[in-house]
């Protein structure tokens, strides 16, 4: 659940939204809380030497710094206007691998701000980083990949050791009830059926789970990991971050299982096993 009543609408916040530029429509175009800005430069203090590092070491390091915060659902649903939302005290499975990988690049960028911040936080999030509302949001993870390898941010290294992905992506536009905006704003529906479309129509690659322990040695630490799904219409259920632990590669996630950010006990591979409607990995590498 959020915190409503510890968000700020203010245009410059004490140490946080302090880049925030109001909207025509007189909303601010940041949302955030003064105790995000404060983990914000936390983490900042605790890696302030490591700019240096390989970016996937970097990013599972970040991930690291949010262990045992709290897992939050719908944390972005704040109407169809799309303010950038920044939540840090509460995260659900795709925010918490985006925030590690956008503080990553804050980090390398030598610019240790909070602007620079939500800067790399929105251009990771939106299509072509460009916020325009409710439907500019990479909803989908495999659109999110695509996108921000046509970025430059990361690339596809299952291109060169998994198996091309049968996709059909159209769960948000049949399912428009299970959306909060989707559900108020109907009349988007139809253009996002047409995003669904142009998604579907790319190709992917991804490791079965059969073969993800086999797979290992081709794994990074950092490497952002979606897990796909044989549920009709999506592409993954899951997201998270490999992690090296104990000579495997296990997956730094926020769990809903735990209900905090986590690192699973058993290996990435095994804890795929675990779930029957998993079918394998989509995989993003950071680059430097």
């Amino acid at each position: 659940m959020i915190k409503t009543t510890l968000i700020s609408y203010c245009i410059f916040l004490f140490l946080a939204c302090q880049t925030a530029q109001p909207k025509q429509t007189g909303q601010p175009e940041i949302l955030c809380q003064r105790a995000d800005s404060a983990k914000f430069q936390s983490v900042m203090t605790q890696l302030a030497d490591e700019a240096d590092q390989p970016m996937g070491k970097l990013v599972a390091d970040v991930g690291k710094q949010f262990l045992g915060v709290a897992y939050e659902e719908q944390t972005l649903e704040h109407g169809k206007d799309e303010p950038l939302t920044v939540e840090l005290e509460g995260l659900d499975c795709t925010t918490f691998a985006e925030t590690a990988l956008a503080i990553a690049r804050t980090i390398k960028s030598g610019k240790a701000d909070f602007a620079t911040f939500t800067r790399e936080l929105e251009n990771l999030r939106y299509r072509q980083g460009k916020r325009d509302g409710y439907l500019s949001r990479l909803h989908y993870f495999s659109d999110w990949i695509y996108d921000n390898e046509q970025k430059g941010l990361i690339n596809q290294p299952a291109k060169t050791f998994g198996q091309p992905l049968d996709l059909e992506v159209d769960f948000m536009s049949t399912h428009p009830e299970s959306y909060p905006v989707l559900k108020e704003n109907l009349a988007l529906v139809n253009t996002l059926a047409e995003q669904e479309k142009v998604i579907s129509a790319r190709r992917y690659f991804f490791v079965p789970k059969d073969e993800v322990e086999t797979n290992e040695s081709n794994l990074k630490e950092g490497d952002l990991v979606g897990l796909t799904t044989s549920i009709k219409g999506l592409d993954v259920t899951h997201v998270g971050i490999v992690v090296d632990s104990g000579g495997r590669k296990h997956l730094m996630h926020a769990s809903t299982a735990s209900n905090q950010v986590v690192i699973s006990d058993e290996p990435l591979a095994d804890f795929l096993q675990n779930k029957k409607s998993y079918t394998g990995i989509l995989v993003a590498r950071p680059l430097d």
